[in-house]
Parts: C-alpha cells; sequence; structure tokens
C-alpha cells in the first residue's frame, strides 16, 4: 500500500470513492495545487496558476456529470509575495470560476512557505450522476482527447524549455459538452489525473478489462491530462461517438471490461515532481 492509499485509508466512508461525494441533490469535490508539487514559479505565471487550480478542481465535477455553483477558497501564500503577484493569481482564479459559473462564497487565507491553493467545489446534480466502478462485463472503455501531452510539457519544462500558454500542462481541457450530451449514455466515468496506468484500476474495481489498443508508455503514465475516462455499453456506442463527433472531441477505446483480465504495463506508477 502506498502513502497515498494508507491515508485514504483512514477516513474510509460510503460517499468516498469518486471524484467528489453526491450528497442529496449535490456534489462535493475538492483538490490541492501546491507549489514544487503541482506546478513551480518559474514555469507559469501567477495568473495562470490560479486558472489551473480552479480548472482541476471542475474537472472532478465535470466527470461526475454535475454543473459547478459554487466554491470554497482555501489560500496559503509566502509573505514575500508582492501585492501584484498576489492580484494576478485571484485574478486567474476568479476569471475562471466567472467563465464556469462558479461563485466563491467563502473560504479562508494564512501564510505559508510555498503558494498553496484547496478548492471545495459545490455542484448541482444533474439528472444522472455518474460514478467510477459501474461498467459491466462487455462494456467498452475510452478516453477522451490524447493523452500524454502533460507529461511532454513538463519534460518540457523540467529541461529548461518552454511551452506553448495553451500547452496541456498549462491550461487542461475540460470536455463539458460532451459530458452534457453523452452522460445519458455513459455507464461510468472520472478524470485522468494520476495518469492512466493508475487509474484504470481505480475505475474498474475489483472488475477486470481486456485492453486492445496498443498505447505508448507516455499515453498510460502522463498524469494531470484531466481527460475523461468513460465506460458504455456495446447498444449505445454507436450514439456516444456521434456525440463525441457533435462536440469535436476525439474518442478512443481502449477495451472493453471482461472479468479476470487487466494487464497494464508495469511501468513506473506517475508521480508529481
Amino acid at each position: 500500500m502506498d502513502k497515498e492509499a494508507r491515508i485514504i485509508s483512514h477516513f474510509t466512508h460510503a460517499l468516498n470513492g469518486d471524484d467528489g461525494a453526491l450528497l442529496g441533490d449535490f456534489v462535493y469535490s475538492k483538490d490541492l495545487f501546491i507549489e514544487n508539487v503541482h506546478f513551480k514559479r518559474e514555469w507559469l505565471s501567477m495568473e495562470q496558476i490560479g486558472a489551473k487550480a480552479v480548472l482541476v478542481n471542475l474537472s472532478d465535477a465535470i466527470a461526475m456529470n454535475a454543473t459547478p455553483l459554487y466554491a470554497l477558497l482555501g489560500l496559503a501564500l509566502p509573505k514575500e509575495l508582492e501585492n501584484d503577484e498576489i492580484n494576478a493569481l485571484c485574478d486567474g482564479i476568479l476569471s475562471t470560476c466567472a467563465k464556469h459559473g462558479v461563485s466563491i462564497i467563502g473560504g479562508d487565507t494564512t501564510s505559508a512557505d510555498k503558494i498553496t491553493i484547496s478548492l471545495t467545489i459545490i455542484s448541482k446534480a444533474n439528472k444522472k450522476t455518474l460514478f467510477r466502478k459501474k461498467a459491466k462485463n462487455g462494456d467498452f472503455i475510452a478516453f477522451t482527447g490524447s493523452l500524454g501531452l502533460s507529461l511532454k510539457g513538463l519534460k518540457a519544462l523540467q529541461n529548461g524549455g518552454k511551452i506553448a500558454r495553451n500547452s496541456r500542462f498549462i491550461k487542461p481541457s475540460l470536455r463539458i459538452e460532451f459530458m452534457k450530451k453523452s452522460a445519458k449514455n455513459l455507464k461510468s466515468a472520472m478524470d485522468i489525473s494520476d495518469g492512466l496506468a493508475n487509474d484504470l484500476p481505480k475505475f474498474l474495481g475489483k472488475k477486470g478489462a481486456k485492453i486492445s489498443a496498443k498505447l505508448s508508455k507516455s499515453q498510460w503514465l502522463s498524469g494531470e491530462e484531466y481527460e475523461l475516462l468513460v465506460a458504455f455499453s456495446p447498444k449505445n456506442k454507436a450514439r456516444v461517438q456521434g456525440f463525441a463527433k457533435q462536440t469535436r472531441t476525439k474518442l478512443t477505446i481502449i477495451g472493453q471490461v471482461k472479468n479476470g483480465y487487466l494487464k497494464i504495463p508495469k511501468y513506473r506508477a506517475f508521480k508529481h515532481f
């Protein structure tokens, strides 16, 4: 058991285990965004840091087919930050929240050695809430977009290079329109944040899968992609593919749920730098 799993094991609850917790008509989710764990200040502008902190949090709500409405913000900042840096960080948070219809309704601030951003997203559950582990034997498994781009950007930065402002590592793409149209035809969904090799077992639970697609090492390992991992029945395959086409969303089917199978290449698991 790794440290993350060990920590989580101390807080078991019937509502745990998905991208967010469904409580009544609302979904609650939270992610941390921490300097030197998820980003370095020399790699992203303060505005980009604030914007990405919001996007990675909204991703959980989108994966459950919920509509984000409100946020609680926890902000810990180093004392040496200048006022214009703080303003830029807050502008990135506020402008991204506004773009997605989210209002910040409270939170807390304190000082710290490194920038730490904590967001609790409160979302309205739509007619069909999507969970992990709901796929059944024979269901197709697929992911949206292209995997490997976040890792590519990270490696470029680690090697002293520069990446475009719209790089996946800086600005994740949220598949909102695809989810809105296809949710009723999906069995389950989650966002890919820790790499496909780590997230697929979480998605399947005790079930296995027969992987038919040939994926590269970077596709298996690239974390912080925030693409959707989805499952759907064979009878809905054409519909889901049609919605992907309508929303100009690339959709890659990687295999089918099959009990007794799951052969993931034994690459070293994705870890934040």
